[in-house]
């Protein structure tokens, strides 16, 4: 799901390769431009430039719109997420609803998904399931299988495997893969082959905040929030998509407030009047403040003078 004011663009390559002595190469790229929206939903679509959905049809596309319903970065017991979308090569509508939740440096996920038949009979039901097994900061393993109720004559189980890598320092990600699958949309995803392709997948997240200005003030979900005189003293501010996720901030005086880095890029804490500032944070790292004076502390970013907050410090009861 990509964070509101980002536009996501995955570019996907897969390819297989024919016997001897031939050993012939055939491609099979596909691509992902989605925009995150506010209250957690996002609206793109897929396509395929080589896909075996329909016959005579050479390429395809599917348009979407997701929503995380439940997250549990927000509190809640799972991830809740909803799809709907409309494939044109199947001349239908699909739809998903994932589950997904973590144990320990496990997340554990499970769909399920409605999908027209591209034989124009009754639309499909696809259930599936997966994990990914976080190895540290920068890499994870993946795999997930799923299946059609009701395969059709060439259809077999799906099934994909994952090695995934953030690259230190950037937002990007490159995943090396193997799969049965020969696009990633959800009807080409739910459909196995009989035989296997290898290739990558490399994620380029464009915060249009970055180019555009005017977008770094606290966001709908962090607005006014106060930490009251009944606190433990200390108020910890996440540091992720580019954003700070406490951006108005009020505190009694003698809070310590602590920034935390979330983010695979280097941030910073400024003020505005200079009175604090924390140098480059490296991602996983912390920073914290005591404020002691009441007032209105402004700050922002040095890499991204974008991102800004503000803390406002009033005098303890």
């Amino acid at each position: 799901m990509a964070p509101q004011g980002v536009l996501q663009f995955d570019f996907v390559h897969r390819f297989s390769a024919s016997p001897s002595p031939e050993r012939k190469v055939t491609s099979f790229p596909s691509f992902i431009l989605a925009a995150g929206l506010p209250a957690h939903t996002m609206l793109g679509f897929f396509y395929s430039t080589n896909s075996t959905l329909v016959a005579r049809y050479p390429n395809e596309w599917e348009f979407f719109g997701q929503a995380a319903v439940l997250r549990e970065d927000a509190g809640k017991p799972i991830d809740l997420g909803v799809e709907l979308g409309y494939s044109l090569a199947a001349e239908g509508f699909v739809g998903e609803l994932a589950l997904a939740r973590r144990a320990g440096p496990v997340r554990f996920l499970a769909v399920g998904r409605l999908l027209a038949d591209p034989a124009d009979g009754p639309m499909d039901v696809a259930l599936g399931g997966g994990a990914v097994w976080r190895l540290g900061r920068w890499i994870a393993l993946a795999g997930d299988v799923t299946t059609v109720l009701e395969r059709a004559a060439g259809e077999e189980i799906a099934w994909s495997a994952g090695l995934q890598l953030g690259i230190p320092h950037t937002p990007h990600t490159l995943s090396l893969q193997a799969s049965n699958t020969i696009g990633i949309s959800l009807e080409s995803a739910s459909r196995g082959t009989g035989q296997t392709l290898y290739g990558f997948e490399f994620t380029i997240p464009i915060t249009l905040r970055r180019f555009l200005g005017g977008g770094g003030g606290p966001t709908a979900d962090s607005a006014g929030v106060r930490a009251t005189a009944a606190d433990t003293g200390l108020v910890v501010v996440s540091v992720k998509n580019l954003a700070y996720s406490l951006g108005a901030l009020e505190i009694s005086a003698g809070t310590t407030v602590e920034w935390v880095n979330d983010d695979p890029v280097e941030h910073s804490i400024v003020a505005a009047d200079g009175r604090f500032d924390s140098m480059l944070i490296k991602p996983g790292g912390t920073w914290r403040y005591t404020f002691w004076t009441p007032g209105t502390y402004a700050y922002s970013c040095r890499p991204h003078p974008f991102m800004k907050g503000t803390v406002t410090v009033v005098p303890r009861p």
